[in-house]
């Protein structure tokens, strides 16, 4: 079976890897900086920016602490990162990728299921 994704809000709005980027611009342009994909499998994928910035998170099941992106080298700290519920949080640039480079990733994973081969990432299992 395929796997499928959709976007948990109050209105669940599912995507394809083609229009995934642009849903994604347009949440954040709205000030919705944190979007939480589940697929048809059970995992999930989070994806949370300061639009500069990207974290990109993804679960295997409920309760994995999961992997995610990383830009190793990278120097520093960035914040705005702002949470549904409000909290802002901080996060190292070495925990965090580029916008343009997670939402390639976030493409990706939705269009293959597993990460690009070129994806630099840790494991937090």
């Amino acid at each position: 079976m395929t796997e499928s994704w959709m976007i948990h809000d109050d209105s669940p709005v599912h995507v394809s890897s083609e229009t995934v980027p642009e849903t994604l611009r347009s949440r954040f342009d709205s000030g919705r900086l944190e979007t939480w994909l589940t697929s048809s499998h059970g995992r999930s994928l989070a994806f949370v920016t300061n639009t500069g910035r990207a974290m990109v998170m993804l679960l295997e099941e409920e309760g994995d602490p999961g992997e995610h992106a990383v830009d190793p080298g990278a120097q520093g700290t960035s914040g705005g990162f702002v949470l549904a519920h409000g909290q802002e949080d901080e996060y190292p640039n070495e925990d965090t990728v580029p916008l343009q480079e997670a939402l390639r990733l976030v493409q990706h994973i939705v269009s293959t299921g597993s990460w690009p081969m070129d994806a630099c990432r840790v494991a937090d299992r």
